[in-house]
């Protein structure tokens, strides 16, 4: 008796697919701009609406939930796609080939130690010693200088653009 009902269920997915599929596939080549990745949308939701336990649909709303379904299953793709290409970008900027004579970044060094030693106020290069030398955060920075900050990231800016016009002049 069960398999009669399964096979019952079977067949209004089947009849629901040969109705709904042009108009589904569609809709998702629409979102994706590519036909294998759309079929493939299309069949998952099929696949997971054969694997549900309640899988009655009414004709009337059938149309909106299997479009519903493709459309949500597409977005998924599209933030998916989007995470990759993220993830791909940031390691191709963590890859760096080119290869700095040893010369040049002692002159960059040296630039920047006399930047930070003419840096005004001195609380200035407490922040930038503290933040980049120590590693502290700017909550920790913060709570030894007793200051807010906001004022740690003020700081912090302006001795940043100080240590710019520096290098820039030079």
């Amino acid at each position: 008796m069960y398999y009669v009902c399964m096979k019952n269920e079977n067949v209004k997915i089947e009849s629901l697919f040969r109705q709904h599929y042009r108009q589904m596939h569609r809709l998702a080549t629409l979102l994706l701009h590519d036909d294998a990745e759309s079929k493939d949308v299309v069949h998952d939701v099929f696949a997971q609406l054969m694997d549900s336990p309640d899988r009655r649909l009414d004709g009337d709303t059938a149309a909106a939930f299997l479009l519903t379904c493709v459309r949500n299953r597409c977005l998924n793709v599209i933030r998916s796609r989007k995470i990759h290409e993220r993830v791909q970008r940031l390691y191709l900027l963590n890859i760096d080939t080119t290869v700095i004579p040893a010369d040049f970044l002692k002159e960059e060094l040296k630039a920047l130690a006399e930047g930070i030693t003419l840096l005004s106020p001195p609380a200035c290069r407490q922040v930038v010693e503290m933040h980049f030398n120590e590693g502290l955060s700017f909550r920790e920075t913060a709570l030894k200088l007793g200051v807010s900050e906001t004022t740690v990231y003020k700081y912090l800016r302006s001795a940043l653009n100080q240590l710019r016009t520096h290098i820039k002049k030079d």
